[in-house]
C-alpha cells in the first residue's frame, strides 16, 4: 500500500489572514467576512416545549462568555471557545425575540409519543411544521433552533458486517427519522433550521429507556453549533484562499431523501460551492435504490440534467 500525506490547506479569515485551524483563525482574526458582509447579529427563532425553549436560551446565553477547553494531553485537538459576542471570535451575537418563540404543548408531544414509531415521527413533524409556517412569515428571523422531542424513537444504528466493517447495511425495517423527515420538509422554507437534542444543552439528560449519550466537551459543542448558526445565517466563517480571477472549481454535494408520502426517493444537490465558499442550492429528480448495492442512484439522463443545472448556476 502506498500512502500520500496531504498538507493541511491554509484557510483564509478576516483581512486575508491565514491559518490551518478554523478555530484558531476565528479566535485570532475573526471570520472571513468580518470586514465587509459580516453577520453582526443572528435573530434566532426557537420551536420546542416551553422548558426546552428556556433551556436552549440559558445554554446559548452562557456561550456568550468564553468556555475553557477540555483538559487533555492532546491539547492541540481541543480549543477553548472564545464566546459568541460582537467583540470576540465570530464578532456576532444571538438576539432573542419572544415573537420568534413557538412553544409546543407537552401534552401534544406526549400524545404523539404513544403512537407507533412511524406515525409518531410523522405527527411530531406536523406539529413542528405548523410553527415553522408561522416563523417563515416573520421578517426578523434568520435561523430557527429546533428542540428535538425527547420521547421520539431514534433511528437504529446500522448493523456492521464483521467481515466488511466498512459496509453499513440498512436497518431490516425502515424507520422514519425525525431529523431527516423534518429537514426534508423544511427545504420549502426560506429560514434554515438547526436541530438540537436536549443532551447537547443539558448533559445530565438521559433519553427515556436509553443510556446517556457520549458527548463532546462543552467547548467543542459550542464551536460546532455556533459555526453552523453563523453559516446558516449567511456568514462566511472561513474560505480557501484563492484569487478571484482563479475561481475554476465547482464543488457539488448530493443528498437523497424520501418524499413526505414515502412513495419516491428524491434527490437534491445540497450545496454547490466555489473556492470562496459561495454556494447555491439546486434540486434534482427522483432516484432509485439499486438492487445490486442497495444505494440510491440517478438515471443517466437525470444525473446529466442535475449536474448541468449545477454548473449553469455556478457560472452565474
Amino acid at each position: 500500500m502506498k500512502l500520500t500525506v496531504l498538507d493541511e490547506p491554509r484557510l483564509e479569515f478576516s483581512g486575508g489572514t491565514r491559518h490551518i485551524d478554523p478555530r484558531h483563525g476565528i479566535t485570532d482574526y475573526g471570520p472571513a467576512d468580518a470586514t465587509n458582509t459580516a453577520v453582526r447579529t443572528i435573530r434566532a427563532g426557537i420551536v420546542g416545549t416551553p422548558a426546552s425553549i428556556q433551556g436552549l436560551r440559558r445554554w446559548f446565553d452562557g456561550c456568550r462568555q468564553p468556555i475553557a477547553a477540555k483538559d487533555s494531553r492532546l491539547g492541540r485537538l481541543f480549543m477553548p471557545f472564545p464566546g459568541f459576542d460582537t467583540g470576540t471570535g465570530f464578532r456576532s451575537t444571538l438576539v432573542w425575540d419572544s415573537r420568534l418563540e413557538r412553544p409546543i404543548r407537552d401534552r401534544d408531544l406526549q400524545r404523539v409519543a404513544g403512537l407507533n414509531p412511524r406515525d409518531a415521527v410523522k405527527a411530531a413533524v406536523q406539529l413542528y411544521a405548523a410553527e415553522l409556517d408561522v416563523l417563515d412569515e416573520e421578517p426578523g428571523c434568520d435561523v430557527v433552533l429546533i428542540a428535538r422531542p425527547e420521547n421520539l424513537p431514534e433511528r437504529p444504528s446500522p448493523e456492521i458486517d464483521p467481515d466488511a466493517p466498512w459496509k453499513k447495511a440498512p436497518p431490516a425495517e425502515p424507520v422514519d427519522d425525525f431529523r431527516a423527515v423534518l429537514k426534508a420538509m423544511a427545504m420549502r422554507y426560506s429560514r434554515p433550521i438547526q436541530i438540537i437534542r436536549r443532551s447537547t444543552w443539558d448533559p445530565s439528560f438521559a433519553p427515556p429507556g436509553g443510556d446517556k449519550p457520549r458527548l463532546q466537551d462543552e467547548a467543542t459543542r459550542a464551536w460546532n453549533l455556533h459555526t453552523a448558526l453563523y453559516y446558516k445565517a449567511g456568514g462566511v466563517p472561513w474560505r480557501l484562499p484563492r484569487e478571484s480571477t482563479d475561481l475554476d472549481s465547482c464543488y457539488v454535494g448530493v443528498t437523497f431523501y424520501r418524499s413526505g408520502d414515502h412513495t419516491t426517493l428524491e434527490t437534491g444537490v445540497a450545496q454547490v460551492f466555489n473556492q470562496r465558499g459561495d454556494g447555491v442550492i439546486v434540486r434534482g429528480a427522483a432516484a432509485k435504490v439499486s438492487r445490486h448495492d442497495r444505494q440510491p442512484h440517478l438515471a443517466q439522463g437525470d444525473a446529466h440534467a442535475l449536474f448541468g443545472d449545477a454548473l449553469r448556476r455556478y457560472r452565474q
